[in-house]
Protein backbone atom coordinates (compact mmCIF):
# COMPACT_ATOMS: atom_id res chain seq x y z
CA UNK A 1 0.00 0.00 0.00
CA UNK A 2 2.71 2.27 0.59
CA UNK A 3 4.69 1.72 -2.04
CA UNK A 4 1.23 2.59 -4.32
CA UNK A 5 0.97 5.74 -2.42
CA UNK A 6 4.42 6.79 -3.14
CA UNK A 7 3.84 5.86 -6.41
CA UNK A 8 0.99 8.40 -6.51
CA UNK A 9 2.97 10.92 -5.45
CA UNK A 10 5.33 11.12 -8.01
CA UNK A 11 2.58 11.85 -10.74
CA UNK A 12 2.63 15.93 -11.38
CA UNK A 13 -0.90 17.50 -10.41
CA UNK A 14 -2.36 17.32 -13.94
CA UNK A 15 -1.17 13.78 -14.49
CA UNK A 16 -2.83 12.92 -11.19
CA UNK A 17 -6.14 14.57 -12.35
CA UNK A 18 -6.35 12.30 -15.21
CA UNK A 19 -5.83 8.93 -13.80
CA UNK A 20 -8.99 10.00 -11.35
CA UNK A 21 -11.09 10.80 -14.30
CA UNK A 22 -9.74 7.80 -15.79
CA UNK A 23 -10.81 5.81 -12.45
CA UNK A 24 -13.99 7.13 -12.51
CA UNK A 25 -14.85 6.26 -15.61
CA UNK A 26 -14.09 2.74 -15.63
CA UNK A 27 -16.38 2.65 -12.05
CA UNK A 28 -19.01 4.02 -13.95
CA UNK A 29 -18.57 1.61 -16.61
CA UNK A 30 -18.21 -1.08 -14.13
CA UNK A 31 -21.49 -0.19 -12.28
CA UNK A 32 -19.86 1.01 -9.43
CA UNK A 33 -21.80 0.87 -5.91
CA UNK A 34 -22.39 4.73 -6.14
CA UNK A 35 -24.67 4.49 -8.74
CA UNK A 36 -28.54 4.03 -8.00
CA UNK A 37 -30.19 0.77 -9.01
CA UNK A 38 -33.41 0.62 -11.39
CA UNK A 39 -36.82 0.18 -9.77
CA UNK A 40 -37.91 -3.09 -10.26
CA UNK A 41 -36.62 -6.46 -11.06
CA UNK A 42 -34.28 -6.13 -14.16
CA UNK A 43 -34.30 -9.19 -14.95
CA UNK A 44 -38.07 -9.60 -16.56
CA UNK A 45 -38.39 -8.18 -19.20
CA UNK A 46 -40.63 -5.17 -20.41
CA UNK A 47 -43.15 -5.61 -23.55
CA UNK A 48 -42.57 -2.64 -26.09
CA UNK A 49 -46.37 -2.01 -26.24
CA UNK A 50 -46.66 0.92 -24.65
CA UNK A 51 -50.07 0.75 -24.74
CA UNK A 52 -53.40 -1.15 -24.28
CA UNK A 53 -57.07 -0.41 -25.15
CA UNK A 54 -59.96 -2.04 -23.69
CA UNK A 55 -63.89 -1.65 -23.28
CA UNK A 56 -66.70 -2.46 -21.24
CA UNK A 57 -68.81 -2.47 -17.90
CA UNK A 58 -69.34 1.17 -15.95
CA UNK A 59 -69.99 -0.83 -12.76
CA UNK A 60 -65.65 -0.95 -13.03
CA UNK A 61 -65.31 2.60 -14.51
CA UNK A 62 -64.29 4.76 -11.46
CA UNK A 63 -61.69 2.04 -10.00
CA UNK A 64 -60.16 1.38 -13.57
CA UNK A 65 -60.08 5.04 -13.91
CA UNK A 66 -57.99 5.00 -11.26
CA UNK A 67 -55.61 1.78 -12.30
CA UNK A 68 -54.86 3.65 -15.52
CA UNK A 69 -53.65 6.73 -13.88
CA UNK A 70 -50.84 5.44 -11.99
CA UNK A 71 -50.34 2.07 -13.92
CA UNK A 72 -48.40 4.71 -16.66
CA UNK A 73 -45.90 5.54 -13.77
CA UNK A 74 -44.99 1.51 -13.08
CA UNK A 75 -41.98 -0.11 -14.21
CA UNK A 76 -43.20 -1.50 -17.81
CA UNK A 77 -46.59 -0.32 -17.44
CA UNK A 78 -48.04 1.28 -20.22
CA UNK A 79 -51.15 3.92 -21.09
CA UNK A 80 -54.50 2.20 -20.98
CA UNK A 81 -57.40 3.34 -22.69
CA UNK A 82 -60.49 2.12 -21.07
CA UNK A 83 -64.35 2.82 -22.89
CA UNK A 84 -66.54 2.40 -20.26
CA UNK A 85 -69.64 1.11 -22.82
CA UNK A 86 -71.48 -1.23 -20.39
CA UNK A 87 -70.44 -4.84 -20.20
CA UNK A 88 -72.65 -6.16 -23.35
CA UNK A 89 -70.59 -3.88 -25.90
CA UNK A 90 -67.34 -5.02 -24.28
CA UNK A 91 -67.58 -8.63 -24.91
CA UNK A 92 -68.76 -8.16 -28.39
CA UNK A 93 -66.04 -5.39 -28.98
CA UNK A 94 -63.64 -8.25 -27.12
CA UNK A 95 -65.25 -11.14 -29.13
CA UNK A 96 -64.59 -8.88 -32.51
CA UNK A 97 -61.16 -8.39 -31.72
CA UNK A 98 -61.39 -4.46 -31.61
CA UNK A 99 -60.16 -4.08 -27.88
CA UNK A 100 -57.21 -6.14 -26.12
CA UNK A 101 -59.38 -6.72 -23.19
CA UNK A 102 -62.88 -6.51 -22.10
CA UNK A 103 -64.77 -6.66 -18.84
CA UNK A 104 -67.86 -7.42 -18.07
CA UNK A 105 -69.49 -8.06 -14.82
CA UNK A 106 -71.46 -11.09 -15.99
CA UNK A 107 -69.49 -13.91 -16.99
CA UNK A 108 -69.70 -14.81 -20.63
CA UNK A 109 -71.90 -17.27 -21.30
CA UNK A 110 -71.45 -20.49 -23.29
CA UNK A 111 -73.07 -18.72 -26.66
CA UNK A 112 -70.57 -15.69 -26.04
CA UNK A 113 -67.46 -18.12 -25.66
CA UNK A 114 -67.53 -20.00 -28.70
CA UNK A 115 -68.57 -16.75 -30.94
CA UNK A 116 -65.36 -15.11 -29.80
CA UNK A 117 -63.30 -14.46 -32.89
CA UNK A 118 -59.84 -15.00 -31.03
CA UNK A 119 -60.61 -18.41 -29.87
CA UNK A 120 -60.23 -19.51 -26.09
CA UNK A 121 -60.86 -16.78 -23.52
CA UNK A 122 -59.35 -16.26 -19.92
CA UNK A 123 -61.90 -14.43 -17.41
CA UNK A 124 -60.35 -12.68 -14.53
CA UNK A 125 -62.09 -11.37 -11.25
CA UNK A 126 -60.31 -7.83 -11.09
CA UNK A 127 -62.49 -6.31 -8.36
CA UNK A 128 -65.73 -6.92 -6.55
CA UNK A 129 -68.54 -4.51 -5.89
CA UNK A 130 -72.26 -4.10 -5.12
CA UNK A 131 -75.10 -3.01 -6.59
CA UNK A 132 -77.10 -0.35 -4.37
CA UNK A 133 -81.06 0.00 -4.78
CA UNK A 134 -81.21 3.55 -5.89
CA UNK A 135 -83.82 6.14 -5.10
CA UNK A 136 -85.61 9.32 -5.10
CA UNK A 137 -88.30 9.86 -2.15
CA UNK A 138 -87.62 13.72 -1.09
CA UNK A 139 -90.26 12.95 2.10
CA UNK A 140 -87.75 10.20 2.99
CA UNK A 141 -84.74 11.78 5.11
CA UNK A 142 -80.95 11.70 3.59
CA UNK A 143 -79.77 9.70 7.01
CA UNK A 144 -82.13 7.25 5.85
CA UNK A 145 -81.63 3.59 4.24
CA UNK A 146 -85.12 2.51 3.23
CA UNK A 147 -85.19 -1.25 4.07
CA UNK A 148 -86.29 -3.38 1.25
CA UNK A 149 -86.50 -7.36 0.94
CA UNK A 150 -85.87 -9.42 -1.64
CA UNK A 151 -89.55 -10.33 -2.46
CA UNK A 152 -90.61 -6.69 -2.25
CA UNK A 153 -88.20 -5.39 -4.94
CA UNK A 154 -88.67 -7.93 -7.31
CA UNK A 155 -92.32 -7.39 -6.90
CA UNK A 156 -91.28 -3.65 -7.60
CA UNK A 157 -89.21 -4.28 -10.98
CA UNK A 158 -91.90 -6.30 -12.01
CA UNK A 159 -94.87 -3.47 -11.48
CA UNK A 160 -97.07 -5.18 -8.70
CA UNK A 161 -96.16 -3.05 -6.13
CA UNK A 162 -96.69 0.51 -7.51
CA UNK A 163 -96.84 2.80 -5.28
CA UNK A 164 -94.31 4.21 -2.35
CA UNK A 165 -96.76 3.73 0.81
CA UNK A 166 -97.63 -0.18 -0.27
CA UNK A 167 -98.06 -1.89 2.98
CA UNK A 168 -95.30 -4.50 2.04
CA UNK A 169 -93.00 -1.40 1.80
CA UNK A 170 -94.66 0.12 4.88
CA UNK A 171 -94.37 -3.18 6.88
CA UNK A 172 -90.24 -2.75 6.63
CA UNK A 173 -90.14 1.18 7.29
CA UNK A 174 -92.03 1.52 10.39
CA UNK A 175 -91.99 4.84 11.37
CA UNK A 176 -90.80 6.28 8.21
CA UNK A 177 -93.48 8.20 6.24
CA UNK A 178 -93.86 6.77 2.78
CA UNK A 179 -95.72 9.40 0.15
CA UNK A 180 -98.45 7.91 -1.83
CA UNK A 181 -96.63 8.29 -5.21
CA UNK A 182 -96.28 6.25 -7.61
CA UNK A 183 -93.10 4.25 -8.51
CA UNK A 184 -91.38 5.49 -11.12
CA UNK A 185 -88.85 2.44 -11.94
CA UNK A 186 -85.29 2.94 -14.17
CA UNK A 187 -83.40 0.46 -15.90
CA UNK A 188 -80.65 -0.07 -18.03
CA UNK A 189 -81.61 0.18 -21.53
CA UNK A 190 -78.18 -1.52 -22.59
CA UNK A 191 -76.51 -4.53 -22.24
CA UNK A 192 -75.41 -4.35 -18.69
CA UNK A 193 -73.34 -6.80 -16.42
CA UNK A 194 -75.04 -4.56 -13.47
CA UNK A 195 -78.16 -5.78 -14.38
CA UNK A 196 -76.90 -9.55 -14.65
CA UNK A 197 -76.17 -9.18 -11.11
CA UNK A 198 -79.33 -7.68 -9.74
CA UNK A 199 -81.43 -10.17 -12.21
CA UNK A 200 -79.38 -13.24 -10.84
CA UNK A 201 -80.44 -11.73 -7.02
CA UNK A 202 -83.79 -11.36 -7.84
CA UNK A 203 -83.96 -14.63 -9.50
CA UNK A 204 -82.60 -16.30 -6.48
CA UNK A 205 -84.99 -14.69 -3.99
CA UNK A 206 -88.49 -15.20 -5.79
CA UNK A 207 -89.71 -17.85 -7.98
CA UNK A 208 -92.07 -15.16 -10.05
CA UNK A 209 -88.87 -13.23 -10.78
CA UNK A 210 -87.07 -16.20 -12.31
CA UNK A 211 -90.01 -17.70 -14.28
CA UNK A 212 -90.14 -14.43 -15.48
CA UNK A 213 -87.94 -11.85 -16.94
CA UNK A 214 -84.90 -14.38 -15.56
CA UNK A 215 -81.61 -13.52 -15.09
CA UNK A 216 -79.31 -11.75 -17.62
CA UNK A 217 -77.26 -8.46 -18.97
CA UNK A 218 -79.85 -8.04 -21.26
CA UNK A 219 -83.68 -8.82 -20.46
CA UNK A 220 -87.42 -7.89 -21.10
CA UNK A 221 -88.05 -5.20 -18.65
CA UNK A 222 -91.47 -5.42 -17.49
CA UNK A 223 -91.72 -1.51 -16.47
CA UNK A 224 -89.85 1.48 -16.52
CA UNK A 225 -87.94 3.78 -18.12
CA UNK A 226 -84.62 2.49 -19.59
CA UNK A 227 -80.92 4.29 -19.46
CA UNK A 228 -77.91 4.10 -20.54
CA UNK A 229 -74.77 3.44 -18.27
CA UNK A 230 -74.31 3.10 -14.40
CA UNK A 231 -73.81 7.27 -14.97
CA UNK A 232 -77.66 7.00 -17.00
CA UNK A 233 -79.47 5.01 -14.38
CA UNK A 234 -77.52 7.50 -11.65
CA UNK A 235 -78.46 10.55 -13.31
CA UNK A 236 -82.41 9.83 -14.23
CA UNK A 237 -83.08 8.83 -10.91
CA UNK A 238 -81.36 11.68 -9.12
CA UNK A 239 -83.61 13.95 -11.33
CA UNK A 240 -87.04 12.13 -11.42
CA UNK A 241 -89.28 12.41 -8.03
CA UNK A 242 -90.10 9.02 -6.59
CA UNK A 243 -87.56 7.01 -9.01
CA UNK A 244 -85.99 4.12 -7.75
CA UNK A 245 -83.12 2.30 -9.59
CA UNK A 246 -79.81 0.36 -9.63
CA UNK A 247 -76.17 1.77 -9.61
CA UNK A 248 -72.59 0.17 -8.72
CA UNK A 249 -72.14 1.84 -5.07
CA UNK A 250 -69.53 4.35 -6.33
CA UNK A 251 -72.38 5.74 -8.46
CA UNK A 252 -74.95 6.20 -5.18
CA UNK A 253 -72.02 7.93 -3.15
CA UNK A 254 -70.23 10.27 -6.07
CA UNK A 255 -73.89 11.35 -7.00
CA UNK A 256 -75.00 11.69 -3.34
CA UNK A 257 -78.41 9.46 -4.05
CA UNK A 258 -80.12 7.77 -1.24
CA UNK A 259 -79.88 4.17 -1.24
CA UNK A 260 -81.83 1.03 0.50
CA UNK A 261 -80.70 -0.97 2.78
CA UNK A 262 -81.63 -4.77 1.19
CA UNK A 263 -82.62 -7.78 3.43
CA UNK A 264 -79.84 -10.41 3.62
CA UNK A 265 -79.64 -14.47 3.07
CA UNK A 266 -80.00 -14.19 7.19
CA UNK A 267 -82.92 -11.63 7.63
CA UNK A 268 -80.66 -8.43 8.34
CA UNK A 269 -81.13 -5.30 6.63
CA UNK A 270 -77.77 -4.93 5.22
CA UNK A 271 -76.03 -1.29 3.52
CA UNK A 272 -74.04 -1.50 0.99
CA UNK A 273 -70.73 -0.95 2.05
CA UNK A 274 -67.12 -1.85 1.11
CA UNK A 275 -67.54 -4.20 4.75
CA UNK A 276 -70.66 -5.85 3.35
CA UNK A 277 -69.60 -6.71 0.07
CA UNK A 278 -66.48 -8.09 1.71
CA UNK A 279 -68.64 -10.58 3.68
CA UNK A 280 -70.84 -11.70 1.17
CA UNK A 281 -67.46 -12.10 -1.19
CA UNK A 282 -65.62 -14.23 1.99
CA UNK A 283 -68.51 -16.66 2.49
CA UNK A 284 -67.71 -18.50 -0.82
CA UNK A 285 -66.54 -21.19 -0.23
CA UNK A 286 -66.80 -22.83 -4.12
CA UNK A 287 -64.93 -21.41 -6.84
CA UNK A 288 -65.75 -23.16 -10.22
CA UNK A 289 -62.02 -23.76 -12.23
CA UNK A 290 -62.85 -21.64 -14.95
CA UNK A 291 -64.10 -18.81 -12.48
CA UNK A 292 -67.37 -17.80 -14.03
CA UNK A 293 -70.11 -17.80 -10.88
CA UNK A 294 -72.34 -15.20 -9.41
CA UNK A 295 -72.51 -15.18 -5.67
CA UNK A 296 -75.78 -13.05 -5.18
CA UNK A 297 -77.72 -13.50 -1.41
CA UNK A 298 -74.87 -14.77 0.26
CA UNK A 299 -74.75 -16.65 3.80
CA UNK A 300 -73.97 -14.22 6.91
CA UNK A 301 -76.37 -11.72 8.79
CA UNK A 302 -73.79 -8.54 7.43
CA UNK A 303 -73.44 -10.20 3.89
CA UNK A 304 -74.94 -7.39 1.42
CA UNK A 305 -76.87 -9.89 -0.89
CA UNK A 306 -76.24 -8.23 -4.42
CA UNK A 307 -72.84 -7.96 -5.02
CA UNK A 308 -70.71 -9.57 -7.57
CA UNK A 309 -67.14 -9.54 -9.57
CA UNK A 310 -65.93 -7.74 -12.56
CA UNK A 311 -63.65 -9.80 -15.09
CA UNK A 312 -61.31 -8.81 -17.39
CA UNK A 313 -61.18 -10.85 -20.79
CA UNK A 314 -58.67 -11.78 -21.98
CA UNK A 315 -57.57 -14.45 -25.24
CA UNK A 316 -55.31 -17.48 -24.08
CA UNK A 317 -53.86 -17.69 -27.10
CA UNK A 318 -52.02 -14.22 -27.77
CA UNK A 319 -51.00 -13.91 -31.71
CA UNK A 320 -48.48 -10.57 -30.39
CA UNK A 321 -45.69 -11.98 -27.71
CA UNK A 322 -45.17 -8.53 -26.94
CA UNK A 323 -48.50 -7.52 -26.14
CA UNK A 324 -49.21 -10.42 -24.85
CA UNK A 325 -46.54 -9.98 -22.14
CA UNK A 326 -47.96 -6.22 -21.79
CA UNK A 327 -51.69 -7.72 -21.24
CA UNK A 328 -50.44 -9.83 -18.85
CA UNK A 329 -48.20 -7.25 -16.88
CA UNK A 330 -50.69 -5.70 -16.77
CA UNK A 331 -53.47 -8.39 -15.35
CA UNK A 332 -50.72 -9.54 -12.66
CA UNK A 333 -50.33 -5.72 -11.38
CA UNK A 334 -54.17 -5.21 -11.48
CA UNK A 335 -54.81 -8.73 -9.66
CA UNK A 336 -51.47 -7.17 -6.77
CA UNK A 337 -50.94 -3.86 -6.23
CA UNK A 338 -53.82 -2.82 -8.13
CA UNK A 339 -56.15 -3.91 -5.26
CA UNK A 340 -55.07 -1.43 -2.91
CA UNK A 341 -57.30 1.45 -4.89
CA UNK A 342 -59.95 -0.70 -4.49
CA UNK A 343 -61.22 1.28 -1.23
CA UNK A 344 -63.71 2.96 -0.53
CA UNK A 345 -66.44 1.91 -3.01
CA UNK A 346 -64.71 -1.44 -4.40
CA UNK A 347 -63.36 -4.73 -2.43
CA UNK A 348 -59.97 -6.09 -2.90
CA UNK A 349 -60.16 -9.92 -3.74
CA UNK A 350 -59.80 -12.01 -1.01
CA UNK A 351 -56.56 -14.49 -1.60
CA UNK A 352 -58.41 -17.44 -2.49
CA UNK A 353 -59.31 -15.58 -5.67
CA UNK A 354 -56.22 -13.85 -6.26
CA UNK A 355 -54.17 -17.36 -6.44
CA UNK A 356 -57.27 -18.65 -8.87
CA UNK A 357 -56.42 -15.26 -10.87
CA UNK A 358 -52.31 -16.33 -10.87
CA UNK A 359 -52.58 -19.48 -12.51
CA UNK A 360 -54.78 -18.34 -15.45
CA UNK A 361 -52.58 -15.07 -16.07
CA UNK A 362 -49.62 -17.91 -16.15
CA UNK A 363 -51.62 -19.79 -18.16
CA UNK A 364 -51.93 -17.05 -20.96
CA UNK A 365 -49.66 -18.11 -23.87
CA UNK A 366 -47.71 -16.52 -26.53
CA UNK A 367 -46.70 -19.23 -29.23
CA UNK A 368 -45.20 -22.63 -27.23
CA UNK A 369 -43.79 -19.71 -24.05
CA UNK A 370 -45.78 -18.33 -21.38
CA UNK A 371 -46.85 -14.51 -22.25
CA UNK A 372 -46.12 -13.66 -18.42
CA UNK A 373 -42.37 -13.69 -17.58
CA UNK A 374 -42.59 -12.36 -13.56
CA UNK A 375 -43.63 -9.35 -11.54
CA UNK A 376 -41.36 -6.89 -13.32
CA UNK A 377 -41.99 -4.34 -10.27
CA UNK A 378 -40.26 -6.69 -7.43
Amino acid sequence: MLDRLSAIRSFGPKALIGLLAIVALATAACGGTTSTPPAGNTTVPCPNANALTGAGSTFINPLFSKWSQYYTSVKCGAQVTYQSVGSGAGITQFSNQTVDFGATDSPMTDAQISAAKGGASVEIPATIGGVAISYNVPEIAATTHLQLSGDTLAKIFLGTIKNWNDPAIAANNSGVTLPSQAIHVVHRSDGSGTTGILTHYLAAVSDTWKNGPGAATTIKWPVGLGAKGNDGVANQVKNTKYAIGYNELAYVVANNISYAAVKSHDGAFVVPSSDSVAAAANSVTTIPDDLRFFFVDAPGANSYPIAGFTWLLVYQNQTDADKGLAITDLLWWVTHSGQQYASPNYVALPANIVTRDEAKIKGIQCGSAACFKGDPTK
